[in-house]
């Protein structure tokens, strides 16, 4: 090879090395964009219009990010949210209000205060809807929307995987026993529900299977006594009565059925929460079997 052509080997090889190195730094400033585009396009002021999506929004976006929860978030007894709501902006929830906060994103419930939402969406405001869950995928598949919608995808599925891992650890103590979701007024929760899947998964059965009832049903002192279920399950609020739809559930005929409580910040809006509800679910039913096989023990000592 003469030197000629060494020299213009060599001019080659360095070009080609430096359309190498400008290809790679291009590369690099690219994903650089991408990622400063993909950084403000997340929403910077969301409004929570509905109390099940406060807890999404806490657990998911920046504390920056939250333009306002609902009034409803700093509840404890109704909010599972509450304590990191206390130091988050809240509205009432009317158009002028969510309107005055300039939200780029407001999470509504796609079921309530849909006259608001519209007419926030009116103002081309994106609006991201959180629905009712009626399975632990219901809630998963929230999570995930919510988390691509205020930017934090990866928040998401970590918020999922500690679920999954928590549910591992959870251990059904149930046994087949079966056990009956009872409400205020009488009202029974029945299957294809969010509650009765935390019953399954508890290991106990729900009554309302057995006798047949729908997703929600009313049923009579009569009825639970003669179905003779193993737990009640009840909410916290109706451990004493404070009207007649409390009355009910304090009657001396169901005072021999051992009660199963879950605060209502674990029932009314259970999304992430169903984890913490189905362990205090198994917690309870481990505390009645070691307390029942403790009096049985008591009792054969004492023969």
């Amino acid at each position: 090879m003469s030197a000629a052509s060494q020299d213009l080997s060599g001019v080659g090889a360095n070009m080609k090395q430096g359309w190498t190195v400008w290809a790679m730094c291009s590369v690099a400033l690219h994903a650089l964009v991408f990622s400063a585009t993909v950084a403000q396009a997340a929403p910077a002021r969301i409004v929570s219009l509905n109390m099940c999506a406060d807890q999404y929004l806490v657990a998911l976006a920046d504390k920056g990010q939250i333009a306002a929860l609902t009034r409803f978030a700093r509840d404890p007894v109704m909010s599972a949210v509450s304590r990191e709501a206390a130091a988050l902006p809240y509205t009432g929830g009317t158009v002028e209000e969510v309107l005055k906060l300039k939200p780029d994103l407001v999470i509504a419930s796609s079921q309530r205060r849909v006259g608001v939402a519209a007419h926030v969406a009116a103002q081309n405001i994106p609006i991201q809807p959180v629905h009712t869950a009626n399975s632990y995928e219901d809630i998963k598949a929230q999570i995930r929307d919510v988390a691509s919608a205020v930017g934090h995808t990866e928040r998401g599925e970590a918020l999922i995987r500690q679920m999954e891992a928590s549910l591992a650890d959870i251990h059904p103590a149930g046994r087949g026993r079966v056990a009956a979701y009872y409400q205020r007024r009488g009202f029974m929760t029945g299957t294809g529900t969010l509650v009765d899947e935390m019953m399954r998964r508890a290991g106990l059965e729900n009554l309302a299977e057995r006798l047949g009832k729908p997703v929600l049903a009313q049923i009579s002192l009569e009825e639970i006594v003669a179905a003779r279920p193993d737990f009640l399950i009840v909410e916290a609020d109706a451990l004493r009565v404070t009207d007649q739809g409390t009355e009910m559930l304090q009657h001396p005929a169901l005072a021999h059925i051992p009660r199963l409580v879950l605060p209502q910040s674990l029932t009314v809006c259970c999304g992430p929460t169903c984890v913490e509800a189905v362990r205090q679910l198994v917690q309870q039913i481990e505390a009645h079997d070691r307390q029942a096989s403790a009096g049985r023990a008591g009792i054969a000592h004492k023969r």
